[in-house]
């Protein structure tokens, strides 16, 4: 079958509308910050690839996904986390709270007002990657804190 010149536009818009429609919009719960001014300039910032997975629309507010199904969500403007035991790695000046659960390791940024938090499976995704592509994103906010280890604390002497 020939298209003629005047139906191949229309073929084309056709076509292309049909393969956007391939990746459904990922349903992400927004945080409780999400209007946080400052969750703007990260999202504007955020890679469309990210630890080898391409970016996709999400129905939140300050929110995105990475891979189809999702690999990765990160979420701008979860609570700020205060004083922790918990394990914190700094990645390119980055200060990350690290969590793992069975399947999933989450990773909010500590020191940072508004908080974002990246959700991910570390068997498909390597958090090593993930957070050093995060960080040109995420050093929009300016820390206020920084993590520290008992071997940073200095004691009084006795």
């Amino acid at each position: 079958m020939l298209l003629s010149r005047a139906a191949l536009p229309a073929a084309v818009l056709t076509l292309a509308a049909a393969l956007t429609a391939c990746t459904p919009v990922a349903d992400v719960e927004p945080a409780p910050d999400a209007a946080n001014p400052a969750c703007a300039e990260i999202m504007v910032a955020l890679p469309s690839e990210l630890a080898d997975q391409q970016q996709r629309e999400t129905d939140s507010q300050s929110s995105a996904a990475w891979g189809d199904p999702s690999k990765i969500i990160l979420r701008c403007g979860v609570p700020v986390p205060g004083p922790t035991t918990e394990q914190c790695a700094t990645v390119n000046s980055i200060d990350w709270i690290l969590q793992e659960d069975e399947t999933t390791w989450t990773a909010t940024t500590y020191g940072r007002e508004p908080a974002v938090e990246v959700i991910f499976d570390p068997e498909e995704v390597s958090s090593s990657t993930l957070l050093v592509q995060l960080e040109n994103a995420v050093s929009r906010i300016e820390p206020t804190r920084a993590c520290v280890s008992s071997n940073d604390l200095v004691l009084p002497a006795q």
